[in-house]
């Protein structure tokens, strides 16, 4: 089904990532980034979500016209493991459909500031998509933004829990920036637009 099918429904935008100010630069944190980025985009200020356990942004993205969209911008505030509960209530909610819902997270197996978008699909070991799939299923939207891998034996977790390094924070506003381009773009012009576009 294409998304942009049915142009009343809502998009949800869940950027993934830990909440607090020690994770607020950490790899696992670009999520979060990105969708703060899309709400100062809108002139839109993250605030707490009624009893879900997240921080939303409600507003427009597009141009005005057929292919403006309304969009509720997602912060869980649950922890990453934990993504799933708050995304599911909130999609519960405001009635949105599980094809209109984006994850924009961190990637491993791609190279640093690489994206890759896509419908559905396993969780390759994220745990925030793990819980975001026990939550509602697959079929959702994710935006993954590469982080690398770890070097050396360093473990996983403690890369992804550790801050960008200086070389990669000299680029890092400029891939989270083509990021939220990219999530807007399949938001109004659909995923095989965007995949064309943005795909690298």
């Amino acid at each position: 089904m294409d998304v942009t099918s049915d142009p009343s429904a809502p998009w949800l935008i869940a950027g993934l990532g830990n909440p607090g100010p020690e994770y607020a630069m950490n790899r696992h944190n670009v999520g979060f980034m990105v969708v703060d980025l899309l709400a100062a985009r809108i002139g839109g200020r993250f605030k707490r979500a009624g009893k879900a356990q997240a921080q939303v942004v409600e507003g427009r993205i597009g141009p005005p016209g057929p292919l403006n969209r309304r969009v509720i911008l997602v912060k869980p505030m649950s922890f990453m493991n934990l993504s799933g509960g708050p995304v599911n209530a909130l999609k519960d909610f405001y009635k949105v459909p599980v094809a209109n819902i984006v994850a924009i997270h961190d990637e491993l197996d791609i190279d640093f500031g690489t994206l890759r978008l896509k419908l559905g699909g396993g969780d390759n070991g994220h745990n925030g998509l793990k819980s975001m799939t026990k939550a509602m299923g697959a079929d959702y939207h994710r935006v993954r933004f590469g982080i690398g891998r770890p070097p050396g034996r360093m473990p996983v977790a403690d890369f992804v829990l550790r801050d960008f390094s200086s070389t990669e924070r000299k680029e890092l506003d400029y891939f989270v920036d083509r990021a939220a381009d990219a999530v807007e773009c399949l938001v109004i012009e659909g995923l095989e637009r965007a995949q064309g576009t943005y795909n690298s």
